[in-house]
């Protein structure tokens, strides 16, 4: 993960320390969010433009040229103490972007690999999934046919150690277990592993190779007729792994699609106007780009989609952005879709990639996005004010924006019309066609209190762990959950939080019971079964899709 500049996370600090500690959760959320914006951008969508070559260094940047770096050369001969003139630099060009716009971001040579795998759809390492628990990287899953898969490590592995070394304790860190695993494909790394079931520590020799990273990570069958895909990112691959999913729903029946964009911070451009390309007829328009030096771009529907015809639902929330509004727009605009949840993110720029000298890298925003009726959705922003951009999202949930259609804000001024008269507004992303809000009324402070402190997580893999032999037998997600439907898992989960000083009371439980089983059941079957058995658990009682679903059901 790239980091952001010192003076936006002190911004940050300053602004959040006398913030209550309820909306604490909410920040972490939003910010996470941001950043990931910060980092992918909205890639262009020609081919060429991603593998721009290496450029030089800005004029002004270089030690013999201006006052920048005049500065840098005084700072480095006569400063009071010794000082790093390269992470000095380091941190002017990630200032000098930050005072651009929100979406233009320095990436350092050293997280660039990392930045860019998630969206290539590409990365090398040994294959697993991985949780870390009281100080211990637990393997949560091991992917089929990947590396750790060839050479027998399982799902429940705990890792003590990679290449000899101790791989225990607090410095254990998401970070520092992605660098060691990680890493050039045919390289080694050897892990120690515990076992439940071994008497002795196990080793194993893996080689680090391809990995795929899916960006379509649930397809199936909702409903009669109705197919249900969900899409959390547009990378190279979004547009292949969306044909496969659509291909096989169709085959299975489905002539109704829900697509849940719903946390799609967005990617590439391409992939989005590839897949609203398969529900327009030929001739609309898809969305439109322009900038100052950016030459005008335009991508309108062939007329070759393979679901012209068919029914939509299009999901957005407050975290859908970029490439999700680019799609989300271009079926709102033309009548297409009925698009369902709540106002959507508001980034409306496009970035470009440049290719620094030393590797590093540059994503600049150089034009602005269009959907068809001519909505430029970017949200406002003060040039150089990343935190207050930042501070949108938290401003939306104080003002009631998350739980109430009537709070949203629109300007009449930026009135818009689909091409079937319908009235859309730009100037802040997208507004869906239905609004649902946030469902919070299983919400309690016994739940609240355990999502926070990771006890659903924990517990569903402790219980998994333990039963892993049987919850093995069940090959589909509706036999395993008929299982654990007659298990005790409320009441195996109070005992276990109250092992943690965190008593359940009564009343709670009764409010919160069948958002708090539906949880449990959707992590256990996620650990066995993985994404593809999660959503269809998790989204059982989902307001959003439940109201698509009736949507859907009305065609």
């Amino acid at each position: 993960m790239i980091m952001l500049s010192c003076e936006f996370h002190l911004t940050l600090k300053i602004k959040y320390k006398q913030m209550n500690k309820r909306k604490w959760l909410l920040i972490v959320v939003i910010l996470m969010s941001v950043t990931f914006g910060l980092l992918v951008g909205n890639l262009l969508a020609h081919k060429h433009l991603r593998g721009m070559s290496p450029v030089s260094l800005p004029r002004f940047l270089r030690v013999e040229n201006s006052k920048t770096g005049e500065m840098l050369g005084i700072i480095n001969r006569e400063y009071v103490d010794s000082i790093d003139s390269g992470a000095l630099a380091e941190e002017l060009v990630a200032g000098l972007a930050s005072l651009l716009d929100p979406h233009s971001v320095y990436i350092p040579a050293r997280d660039l690999a990392e930045v860019n795998s998630d969206l290539e759809g590409m990365f090398s390492g040994v294959g697993i999934q991985f949780n870390i628990q009281q100080d211990t990287v637990m393997i949560v899953s091991v992917i089929s046919g990947g590396p750790s898969e060839k050479v027998g490590l399982l799902a429940g592995d705990r890792i003590i150690a990679v290449n000899d070394s101790n791989f225990t304790g607090k410095t254990i860190t998401n970070e520092r277990v992605m660098k060691n695993l990680r890493g050039k494909k045919g390289t080694q790394v050897k892990l120690t592993v515990r076992r439940v079931s071994a008497h002795e520590n196990l080793t194993f020799a893996v080689t680090r190779g391809d990995i795929p990273v899916n960006s379509v990570v649930a397809s199936y069958i909702i409903a009669p007729e109705t197919g249900f895909i969900r899409v959390d990112k547009f990378g190279a691959r979004t547009y292949a792994e969306f044909l496969n999913a659509l291909a096989t729903l169709h085959a299975q029946g489905a002539r109704k699609f829900i697509i849940d964009l719903r946390e799609n911070s967005g990617g590439f451009m391409d992939q989005a106007i590839e897949m609203a390309n398969e529900f327009l007829p030929r001739g609309r328009m898809i969305v439109y780009a322009k900038g100052r030096s950016y030459p005008y771009f335009e991508a309108k529907a062939d007329g070759k989609g393979t679901c012209i015809d068919n029914p939509v639902a299009v999901l957005i929330d407050d975290f859908s952005a970029s490439a999700s509004e680019i799609f989300a727009g271009a079926m709102q605009d033309n009548d297409r879709a009925t698009v369902i949840g709540r106002r959507s993110f508001g980034k409306g720029l496009v970035q470009q990639q440049f290719t620094l000298s030393d590797n590093s890298a540059f994503r600049m925003t150089v034009a602005r996005y269009y959907t068809p009726s001519g909505r430029s959705i970017q949200k406002p922003y003060t040039r150089g004010k990343v935190s207050d951009y930042a501070m949108d999202l938290i401003n939306r949930y104080e003002h009631g924006e998350f739980y109430n259609a009537d709070s949203v804000k629109l300007k009449d001024s930026l009135v818009y019309k689909t091409v079937g008269g319908r009235t859309v507004y730009g100037g802040g992303g997208i507004m869906p066609d239905i609004f649902v809000p946030r469902d919070t009324t299983q919400y309690t402070p016994y739940l609240t209190r355990a999502i926070n402190a990771g006890y659903l997580f924990e517990f569903a893999f402790k219980y998994t762990d333990e039963n892993r032999e049987t919850l093995s037998t069940f090959k589909s997600w509706q036999d395993l959950k008929q299982y654990l439907d007659n298990q005790t898992l409320l009441t195996q989960f109070t005992n276990f939080t109250a092992t943690k000083k965190l008593e359940a009371a009564k009343k709670d439980v009764e409010i919160s019971k069948n958002l708090i089983i539906n949880t449990l059941e959707s992590y256990i079957i996620r650990n066995i079964l993985g994404d593809s058995g999660f959503y269809p658990v998790f989204y059982l009682n989902d307001e959003v899709v439940k109201k698509a679903v009736s949507e859907m059901m009305k065609k």
